[in-house]
C-alpha cells in the first residue's frame, strides 16, 4: 500500500502539497502493475498491447468497460 494521491490524476506532474507526489520527489518506488509476469516485471507485452488496442480489438469494442483497465491486475 502506497499513500494516496491528493489530486484528479495528471499523467505524471508532481503536486507541491500532495503528500504521495513528495514521496514520489524524495524517490519513494512509483506503484507498478503486479500480473505475475516474470519477463515483463508485471507490464503488458509490445503484443499484447498491440492486440488490445488494434483496430475491432477489445479496446475499440469496448471489451474492457467504460474506464479501460487493460494491464491492470
Amino acid at each position: 500500500m502506497t499513500t494516496k494521491h491528493s489530486h484528479k490524476p495528471n499523467f505524471g506532474k508532481k503536486v507541491d502539497d500532495c503528500l504521495r507526489c513528495q514521496e514520489l520527489k524524495e524517490g519513494a518506488e512509483p506503484v507498478r502493475w503486479n500480473t505475475g509476469r516474470d519477463q515483463t516485471g508485471g507490464y503488458p507485452t509490445n503484443v499484447e498491447i498491440s492486440r488490445h488496442f488494434a483496430p475491432g480489438g477489445p479496446h475499440q469494442r469496448g471489451a474492457c468497460g467504460p474506464v479501460c483497465t487493460f494491464g491492470e491486475s
